[in-house]
């Protein structure tokens, strides 16, 4: 079953987070979840109710096994066309035990199909290395790298 998350998925949500983060980056385990839980479940609470971020999760039995984060960005209206807002995917995460299921790609098909449905213009992730035999084989291709900024913040 895929659908949008609710308030009553938040204990799980950042359970999942802390698992993602701690699988990618060991040494990050050793931060207080306690800290953690606090700052997640205050974004989380927030994300649900202000139609800007939208929580896409998959159950498998009853219990949630994936999920992905999807931001609406809205652009700068231009003359001559109807600006549509665009997507940003980040945090896509299925559980170690369900993966090579196709929940993950079965997830991402409902977003697209969402996507198209609410005519928004485009969709990007920012991959892992790992990651992007996955994206690729859901339809997704390179583009030109964005430039960006950074304040020095990001490494701390």
């Amino acid at each position: 079953m895929i659908r949008l998350a609710t308030e009553a998925d938040i204990a799980r949500l950042v359970t999942m987070r802390w698992d993602f983060t701690i699988e990618g980056d060991p040494a990050k385990g050793e931060a207080s979840f306690l800290e953690f839980e606090e700052e997640c479940t205050t974004f989380l609470k927030d994300a649900l109710t202000n139609n800007r971020w939208f929580i896409w999760v998959a159950e498998k039995e009853g219990r949630i096994v994936s999920h992905t984060y999807t931001e609406l960005v809205h652009k700068v209206p231009r003359p001559g066309r109807v600006t549509h807002p665009f997507l940003f995917m980040t945090n896509v995460y299925t559980s170690p035990e369900v993966r090579n299921e196709g929940i993950g790609s079965q997830l991402l098909q409902s977003i697209h199909q969402w996507i198209k449905d609410n005519q928004f213009e485009f969709a990007i992730v920012w991959p892992s290395d790992e990651a992007v035999p996955f994206y690729k084989r859901n339809g997704y291709q390179r583009c030109a790298e964005p430039l960006e900024f950074l304040s020095g913040k990001a490494n701390e």
